[in-house]
């Protein structure tokens, strides 16, 4: 496991950046994206960084 990064919220756990049984992203940082041409809820947004176990 890499190391956790406390600064970034996730609970995604099928990310493959997932920091296990914590709440926790472990990468250094990550990029977030949108699917809409203009975006006006938060679910209109996704984590680029986003890879599958």
């Amino acid at each position: 496991m890499n190391n956790i990064n406390q600064s970034i919220k996730c609970t995604v756990e099928q990310c493959k950046h997932h920091a296990g049984l914590q709440n926790f992203c472990s990468l250094d940082c990550i990029t977030v994206g949108t699917h809409e041409a203009h975006p006006t809820m938060d679910q209109c947004t996704d984590c680029l960084s986003f890879k599958c176990k």
